[in-house]
């Protein structure tokens, strides 16, 4: 599936791009899981969103728009221990208003998490916090090269129970492994644009 990707922003807080009608698929997890990379792999740009080898190098929503249509949304990662308590405690605030408070209704959320890993602490909140919102979201275990071929049917079954039996797509960036089956589950739910703010009332 071939789609087309800009970079348009990147913003902190409230900002006007957040309430323009278009459809949001915000990408969500702990640091170095491969947000970044997982937005390259799904457009096929190798330096589209920034990535790093080192941890927390996202530090803003970044604002990718798909198809002249909807937007990619980069968050930075939760969890790392070594920002300062400062700037751990600014970016969970952040994602957390964004998910509780913003106002943004018409959105999909790709929770990331390490296929081999599995689950931690921190993902099993996020995962909570999604459904206690009501929000739209994906499982994305991501860096399934890292699996063996036996494993991956064994790794999905246990993701998925531990996930509630909530939908879960094993992907690798490195070999665009479960691309286009993300990408039609993404565009499954993407819903029509709409001019004004949406607030749930």
């Amino acid at each position: 599936m071939k789609i087309t990707a800009k970079f348009i922003k990147g913003i902190t807080g409230t900002n006007d791009i957040l309430y323009d009608g278009k459809f949001q698929v915000a990408f969500l997890g702990r640091s170095n899981v491969g947000k970044s990379t997982l937005i390259n792999s799904l457009c096929l740009v190798p330096n589209l969103a920034r990535s790093s080898s080192n941890p927390g190098k996202t530090i803003r929503m970044d604002f990718f728009l798909i198809n002249d249509a909807l937007y990619f949304v980069d968050f930075p990662g939760y969890g790392y221990a070594k920002r300062s308590f400062e700037n751990r405690n600014k970016l969970a605030k952040m994602i957390l208003w964004y998910l509780q408070y913003s106002g943004v209704k018409n959105r999909l959320v790709l929770l990331l998490i390490d296929a081999k890993v599995g689950f931690t602490a921190q993902d099993a909140q996020m995962l909570k916090t999604l459904r206690e919102e009501q929000i739209d979201f994906i499982v994305v275990a991501n860096k399934a090269d890292n699996l063996k071929t036996g494993q991956k049917e064994k790794e999905l079954t246990k993701l998925n129970l531990e996930a509630g039996n909530a939908e879960v797509v094993l992907f690798s960036s490195k070999q665009n492994y479960g691309r286009n089956e993300l990408l039609k589950k993404i565009f499954t739910v993407v819903r029509p644009s709409t001019t004004s703010r949406q607030t749930g009332t």
